[in-house]
C-alpha cells in the first residue's frame, strides 16, 4: 500500500473513518503484514508500483469532504495521498491499472512514464475518478492522454460513463478501444479490450 493508507482520518463526529485502522490490529494478529511504499517498486520484472504520486498538475481526482492526520499532528485536506498504481512494461507499451486514481490520470500516466520508461501507454484501465470532471477537464485530460500515445482505455466505475465519452472523443478513440468498464470484461495485449455486452 501506498504511505498515507493508515493515517488517521477522522470525522465530524470525531469517529474514525479510515476503516483500515479499524481492522488493522486484528490483521496483524492474524499473521497478516503491511508493506508500505513511499516510491516506487518493481515488484517482478516488467512490473511495477508507481508508488504515491506526485500532484503534478491540479487534478482534483477526490471528494475534498474529509480531514487526514499526518504524523507528527499536521491536519489537511484529505487528497488521498497513498494513491497509486500497477504499471505492466509489455513490447506494446505501458499497461496502467488504476483503483480510484485520486491522484489524477495525467499525474498517474507522467509517473509511469517516468518511473518504467518513456512509453506510449498501450492501455490505461481502471477506475480514474472523473465522474465529476468539467468539460474543460476532460479536454485537457483527453488531450494530455493523446501526447502520451494512450491506445486503449477502459474507465470503471468512479470514471463516470459520460466522462469515458468524452474522453473518446477528444483522443480520437473508437468503441473498440474505448468503453466504460463492466462485469465480464477483460483486456488481453494480443486481443485488446475484450468488452462486455453492455459496453460494445
Amino acid at each position: 500500500m501506498g504511505k498515507g493508507a493508515c493515517y488517521p482520518r477522522p470525522g465530524a463526529n470525531g469517529s474514525e473513518r479510515n476503516h483500515l485502522l479499524n481492522v488493522r490490529e486484528e490483521y496483524l494478529k492474524l499473521g497478516g503484514t503491511f508493506v508500505e511504499y513511499e516510491g516506487p517498486k518493481q515488484l517482478y520484472p516488467g512490473v511495477w508500483l508507481t508508488g504515491p504520486v506526485e500532484r503534478v498538475h491540479a487534478e482534483r481526482n477526490w471528494s475534498g469532504s474529509g480531514m487526514l492526520v499526518r504524523p507528527g499532528g499536521e491536519k489537511g485536506e484529505d487528497n488521498l495521498p497513498e494513491d497509486m498504481s500497477l504499471v505492466l512494461d509489455t513490447a506494446k507499451g505501458l499497461v496502467v491499472i488504476s483503483g480510484c486514481g485520486h491522484a489524477g490520470i495525467v499525474n498517474t500516466l507522467e509517473k509511469a512514464r517516468r518511473v518504467v520508461r518513456k512509453a506510449g501507454v498501450h492501455a490505461a484501465i481502471g477506475g480514474w475518478h472523473l465522474f465529476a470532471a468539467s468539460d474543460e477537464h476532460l479536454a485537457w485530460t483527453g488531450a494530455k492522454m493523446k501526447e502520451m500515445g494512450v491506445e486503449n482505455f477502459v474507465g470503471a466505475h468512479c470514471t463516470g460513463i459520460e466522462a469515458v465519452y468524452e474522453l473518446r472523443r477528444h483522443m480520437g478513440l473508437k468503441r473498440r478501444n474505448c468503453v466504460v468498464g463492466a462485469v465480464g470484461a477483460g483486456f488481453s495485449l494480443r486481443e485488446g479490450i475484450l468488452a462486455g455486452v453492455l459496453a460494445r
